[in-house]
């Protein structure tokens, strides 16, 4: 890799030009997701966690009466794409086993940096634990979900000083992560051209906002990623465990037969092995289908 040339990075990291059908895909995103919102009337759409208008989030209350764990789904694009609106498909499945779904919006690149995009989600997270009790959930039982960059942004959080961004925050907000196709060092990113451009990464940055150069979290991450995918995506995938170690990273799997973009598909199938690791991170234990 070092002395690879920015064509190459391209190739690797291009997933949308890797996966031919990709466009369809997120087409079929987009489409579940408003089936998803028109279908779940309790649902509670564009909630503000902070002032800008970009931050804001769309909460899925659990179909349940006790109080449910809470799954925060980080949506990818880059850091510079994509919308919570193209994400409330992941919602209904895991909302029906009795998880409360929060799929947060940030704003994005080049308006903003990497860095400004993971303070406001530390404040979209702060608001969850300050308020998710109203809707029904249980904040000491919040876990993140992210794929692509939202698991670059996911495996930041779980790292995250609570205490720093409020006093009234426990000091363990985050009690698992699961980073689906993440990003876990960018230095890579930094060397593919068709990025880069609106990241504007520099040699500190990359230090700065990679979780490879973190402290290990107390809290269990989990890391998944399609065979399909490119060489570097593996590759990335296995860089937390290599980091951290297993006993913080015990799963660190590449899916069968799945692509960057249909690995999103395995996370809300109740047989797909992502969606199986989220039960787990949220301790679910019965499906209401079976009840």
């Amino acid at each position: 890799m070092s002395g690879a040339s920015p064509q190459w990075f391209d190739e690797q990291y291009n997933n949308r030009a890797r996966v031919p059908d990709s466009v369809s895909i997120m087409a079929r995103w987009t489409e579940a997701s408003a089936l998803s919102r028109e279908l779940s009337p309790q649902a509670t759409l564009d909630l503000a966690y902070g002032a800008a208008p970009s931050e804001r989030l769309d909460l899925f209350p659990a179909q349940v009466d006790q109080p449910a764990p809470v799954l925060v789904f980080l949506h990818g694009g880059y850091w510079r794409a994509l919308d919570k609106s193209d994400h409330s498909f992941i919602a209904p499945v895991f909302s029906d086993e009795g998880a409360l779904v929060i799929v947060p919006n940030y704003a994005l690149c080049p308006a903003v940096s990497i860095e400004h995009i993971a303070l406001q989600l530390c404040q979209a997270l702060a608001w969850t634990w300050r308020h998710v009790a109203d809707y029904g959930g249980d904040p000491n039982r919040i876990i993140l979900v992210g794929h692509s960059a939202g698991g670059h942004l996911a495996a930041m959080l779980a790292c995250c000083d609570w205490k720093a961004v409020g006093r009234d925050l426990p000091r363990h907000l985050v009690k698992g992560v699961l980073s689906i196709s993440g990003l876990h060092d960018l230095a890579p990113i930094r060397r593919t051209p068709f990025l880069q451009a609106d990241l504007g990464l520099d040699a500190r940055a990359v230090r700065r906002l990679s979780p490879v150069h973190f402290p290990a979290p107390q809290a269990p991450v989990y890391c998944v990623v399609g065979a399909q995918e490119s060489e570097e995506f593996r590759r990335q995938n296995q860089l937390l465990r290599q980091a951290w170690g297993e006993s913080v990273v015990p799963h660190c799997e590449e899916l069968p037969g799945l692509n960057h973009f249909d690995i999103l598909r395995d996370l809300v199938d109740p047989q797909g092995r992502s969606h199986q690791l989220t039960r787990k991170l949220l301790d679910l234990r019965w499906y209401s289908a079976l009840l």
